[in-house]
């Protein structure tokens, strides 16, 4: 990756964040490591986590209002949205309009039509619109990708992803009100393992999709001992489990596999790609093929040490203040979230629904 030392900014890099709670300091904790990089401004309606972050990363300027934020801060150059999913396209949209590279927690928005809304933004602008799908910046994911990139795999047929919880409904934030988030681990767990596994892929189309949705446990007060007990039942009006497959232009099928709550042996976060000549175990990094006349289990001896996190923002800074390449581009989001809702549109007909 370039090094902060070969940019010719002699200012800092400015970025404000939307959104100062557990995903927001995560940023911040990775933007703190790199030279040439100030947080300079948050903004949330909660002083107590702009306390928070003024304590633990020395953010000076903070906000009530985002908006008020970016028009006292016109010097910054970046935002992080990292408020809810309800929140991401409209403060993405206005900090765009306000001159402003964007990164947006994943899922990128509530639904297509609101992503293609921030795709336009980021046109009509001429800024940088990057979806923080930290995932695909694993180093096993990488691995894969250059091997299907490379036609190790050949044709891919088939791709499995699992991002499946036997007990896991937060019991903080909002992730059980629909209103506010979306749905349920479809759209906030699910997106992820769906987004790697589509990226690993080699982002295909998709063209159709067909799915199901089951609430059975969420919306009723439990005493199962678990790690997250005590959610708010009396407003979770999410999905518990919910599974789809996708058909792609390049005849390849994926299914996708998300729950917070599914009576399985245990938590299971996981991609299997099966191709003609070649498969993958994401999880373990582990290629299946043939070689002279015998099957045979690869494991790669080393496939680096950059962490995933590191990656993700210093990709984030570099593509804003260097013009280095979008690895996470918008136009990938949109394609995820036209997937997703596909999915619980399937599930609300009961068949299999086109994707434009």
């Amino acid at each position: 990756m370039t090094s902060p030392a070969s940019s010719t900014n002699k200012r800092p890099f400015r970025v404000g964040f939307i959104g100062s709670g557990g995903i927001a300091r995560s940023h911040m904790k990775e933007l703190k490591k790199h030279e040439g990089v100030e947080i300079a401004a948050a903004a949330d309606l909660s002083e107590k986590m702009l306390a928070t972050v003024r304590e633990q990363f020395g953010v000076s300027k903070t906000y009530g209002d985002y908006k008020q934020m970016l028009k006292e801060e016109p010097d910054l150059d970046a935002i992080s949205v990292c408020t809810p999913n309800g929140l991401h396209a409209e403060n993405a949209i206005y900090a765009l309009e306000a001159g402003k590279h964007v990164l947006v927690e994943k899922p990128m928005a509530m639904n297509a039509k609101q992503g293609q809304m921030m795709l336009d933004a980021a046109k009509k602008s001429g800024k940088q619109l990057i979806i923080a799908f930290q995932h695909r910046f694993e180093n096993k994911s990488r691995f894969i990708k250059k091997q299907v990139d490379d036609g190790v795999f050949g044709k891919i047929m088939y791709v499995r992803a699992q991002a499946l919880r036997r007990r896991g409904i937060p019991n903080w934030g909002v992730f059980g009100r629909k209103e506010l988030q979306g749905g349920g681990p479809l759209i906030d767990i699910g997106v992820h393992i769906l987004e790697t596994a589509h990226y690993m892929m080699g982002s295909p189309k998709p063209i159709s999709a067909s799915g199901n949705t089951w609430t059975f446990m969420g919306n009723k007060p439990s005493d199962v001992e678990s790690n997250w007990k005590g959610w708010d039942h009396k407003t979770y009006n999410v999905e518990d489990m919910a599974v789809g497959q996708i058909r792609f232009d390049t005849g390849a099928i994926l299914t996708l596999e998300a729950s917070f709550v599914a009576h399985i042996e245990k938590d299971v976060w996981n991609v299997n790609i099966m191709g003609e000549k070649a498969g993958a175990n994401w999880e373990s990094s582990q290629l299946f093929t043939d070689l002279n006349g015998y099957m045979v289990n690869a494991v790669p001896q080393f496939i680096g040490k950059q962490e995933m996190w590191d990656y993700k923002m210093r990709h984030f800074v570099e593509v804003c203040r260097d013009n280095r390449k979008n690895e996470s581009p918008g136009e990938h989001g949109l394609m995820v979230q036209k997937m997703l809702d596909a999915i619980y549109l399937s599930a609300e007909k009961g068949k299999e629904v086109a994707i434009d």
